[in-house]
């Protein structure tokens, strides 16, 4: 068929298409009269980017991208913000929605069936590139649908506090566990530190160590000063006029200095005696009686130096040994309280961690913070958001001028006509020898000055 035909057939069939098209119209324009009126209420929300947390100082992500976005569009719309509106509103105490609920006849409990009809009215308006949502709810009642998206926008916003605060809390109460747990283990720590330190009697062993390695020093050194006296003593009771004795303690003792002027003095007038007198002389005897007495107490107290000078030497190698003893005892002592100490600092400080995981989470655990934040509420409507008058008469002006063109190319197909030497030659198959025109009708001028040559 070409376009001359269709022409042709529409021009033929134009009543049944007008006709088509006067009832489609008719009867949207009757159908939207008869409706009921819907009032749609949205309330504003918009999603702010704080920057830093406010309790805790932590820089949070920017809140821009699709699956944020997406997942706050699934909260709204979750059973759980629905139950919410229902119990804010009591919705489930009216009489009205009982008695649906009971022709339902569902399986549902009656706050899931009416959360249920929530989710499924409520609509979300959002934009690509922003960050603001629109919660709206469409009924019949245009006080009851601003209270419900109000509803919605609150339920919302306080459902993006619980979604911040109750994993907070909930590790809060972690933390108060494992604070208990390591409280009592830092008590045992400490309780072993302190039995160790009153058993071997530590109060501060770096101390102490510090303390005993300086005696042990200071003994060392007196040590050998000692095995020098006592060196010098026996060389100085070998030989008493040599000098090699006079630095040490018998070189030093006054008594035996005085003996030893006193035995030099005796000894020159000894010397004197003899060299004038015989032996036989009374003063000979005297004086060599003399030198022999002052002799021997020098050897005596020669003796008693060396004696003395070995016993504190003695002494002191015995307090020496004493303190290598003591200063060993201490180094093993704080190696064993080393992994005690290490112990109790390792517990300290993982309290001390705990209990600043702890504070923190409980500031964030109470905190009544949100970042949605409600920029318009929802007001009752003054005008019908539904049905559309002026659109669905548009519509059905386009739907009833295709539904005539449809009738019209049926009505045809049903009740073929011949209405142009074309369709003779398709029909009959035989070729046109001439056309017999009658008089020029009204329609026939109209349709030639209405279609171009070429078409006609």
């Amino acid at each position: 068929m070409d376009l001359s035909r269709f022409f042709l057939i529409i021009l033929a069939r134009h009543r049944l298409i007008l006709l088509t098209l006067i009832v489609t119209v008719t009867t949207t324009m009757v159908v939207s009269l008869l409706l009921p009126k819907n009032y749609k209420s949205v309330a504003t929300l918009v999603l702010t980017h704080k920057g830093a947390d406010p309790v805790t100082g932590v820089i949070m992500p920017a809140q821009q991208n699709a699956s944020y976005m997406a997942t706050q569009l699934d909260i709204i719309k979750s059973s759980r913000i629905a139950l919410m509106v229902v119990d804010q509103l009591r919705l489930d105490q009216g009489e009205a929605v009982q008695v649906q609920y009971e022709n339902s006849k569902s399986n549902k409990g009656l706050r899931d069936w009416v959360a249920t009809w929530l989710v499924n009215t409520v609509s979300i308006d959002t934009s690509r590139d922003s960050n603001v949502i629109g919660i709206g709810f469409t009924g019949t009642d245009p006080i009851f649908t601003s209270m419900v998206a109000n509803a919605f926008a609150n339920a919302y916003q306080e459902m993006s506090i619980r979604l911040t605060v109750e994993p907070s809390q909930k590790a809060a109460a972690y933390f108060t566990e494992q604070l208990n747990v390591l409280r009592d283990r830092l008590e045992i720590a400490q309780k072993k530190l302190s039995q160790y330190q009153h058993e071997h009697g530590i109060v501060d062993v770096d101390y102490r160590l510090d303390v005993e390695t300086k005696r042990l020093n200071d003994l060392s050194s007196q040590l050998i000063v000692a095995q020098a006296e006592v060196m010098g003593a026996v060389s100085g009771a070998s030989d008493n006029n040599s000098s090699g004795g006079e630095k040490n303690s018998i070189g030093r003792n006054p008594m035996i200095n005085n003996l030893k002027l006193s035995l030099t003095q005796a000894e020159s007038n000894f010397s004197e005696i003899s060299q004038k007198l015989g032996r036989s002389h009374p003063s000979y005897a005297g004086a060599k009686a003399e030198v022999e007495k002052l002799r021997a107490e020098l050897n005596k107290y020669i003796r008693v130096a060396t004696n003395t000078a070995i016993n504190q030497e003695s002494g002191i190698r015995a307090a020496l040994e004493e303190q290598k003893i003591k200063v060993l005892t201490l180094n093993r002592a704080r190696d064993e309280l080393l992994p005690l100490v290490k112990a109790v600092e390792g517990t300290q400080q993982a309290y001390d961690t705990a209990m600043q995981r702890l504070n923190q989470t409980n500031l964030e655990g109470q905190s009544n913070l949100s970042s949605v934040s409600i920029l318009d509420t929802a007001k009752i409507p003054d005008k019908p958001d539904s049905p559309k008058l002026l659109l669905n008469m548009i519509l059905s002006a386009f739907l009833g001028s295709a539904l005539g063109l449809g009738v019209g190319l049926l009505a045809e197909m049903l009740d073929r006509r011949v209405r142009s030497a074309e369709d003779l030659v398709d029909i009959l198959q035989v070729p046109v020898l001439g056309i017999m025109k009658r008089g020029e009708t009204k329609r026939t001028r109209l349709l030639q000055l209405a279609w171009p040559r070429l078409i006609r």
